[in-house]
């Protein structure tokens, strides 16, 4: 709501339950009339096939796709499952016994998880991370960089702080691999360990971007965060073509 106001357009937001598809995989073909998916953060098996065939449906049709920290961990499963050819790609909260954990509890979290210490546990809070040049999330928090957005700008580099609410994450065994099948991961931690934003180059897709941090925590009415201003302007242009 807080980026289409600032874009002058009006949203209309409809929910899609993930079963559906699951029963009945047609429904996929109902998600071309939208013109933009986005799937935000959550938990746990339920629908979770049916939410990796709509992102599927959202990546091969090129419709503008957002995805918060389940909704990034999920876009890479999906990845590795029909791109990377990584048969039963999974994140471990859902499948133990996956052959390619890809996702995988955090190295910090062990202890609170084998403890059963769930409150309060999580990788909560502000965190910071870095910015690769010539990236979607570099574009779009450049153009927002006043002093809010990008906490440091040095030599065209910037550092952004985020609020986290999570205890899985990329499983650093595979970054090399999913960079090398194409993904970007445009937003690091300062160590270069935690993945925390994953995108699609644009001659590969018109927006497909993965946050592992919230935005939603930290826009606001006055102050649209810049990742929701690029999706909402991504499904305009979809919009705009399709009418066209």
């Amino acid at each position: 709501n807080h980026a289409s106001y600032q874009l002058d357009c009006k949203l209309s937001l409809e929910w899609i339950d993930s079963q559906k598809i699951e029963k009945n995989p047609r429904v996929l073909e109902e998600l071309d009339a939208f013109d933009g998916i986005l799937v935000p953060g959550g938990f746990g098996s339920r629908g979770i096939e049916g939410i990796i065939a709509g992102i599927q449906y959202a990546r091969t049709r090129k419709i503008p796709y957002f995805g918060i920290c389940y909704g990034m961990q999920l876009a890479l499963i999906e990845y590795a499952r029909n791109v990377m050819a990584l048969e039963g790609a999974h994140t471990t909260e859902v499948s133990k016994k996956t052959p390619y954990p890809v996702v995988d509890i955090m190295s910090e979290q062990i202890a609170n998880m084998r403890e059963n210490r769930y409150g309060g546990t999580m990788r909560l809070g502000s965190y910071p991370a870095i910015l690769k040049m010539e990236t979607l999330a570099h574009k779009l928090y450049s153009e927002y960089s006043d002093g809010r957005w990008a906490d440091v700008k040095l030599k065209n580099q910037l550092t952004i702080k985020e609020r986290h609410r999570h205890r899985y994450e990329v499983n650093p065994q595979y970054i090399g691999r999913f960079e090398k099948a194409g993904v970007v991961f445009s937003g690091t931690s300062p160590d270069q360990i935690l993945m925390e934003i994953m995108e699609l180059p644009h001659d590969v897709h018109p927006y497909f971007i993965g946050t592992q941090f919230h935005p939603e925590f930290t826009g606001s009415f006055l102050n649209p965060h810049p990742l929701f201003l690029g999706f909402v302007q991504a499904a305009i242009a979809r919009k705009t073509a399709n009418r066209n």
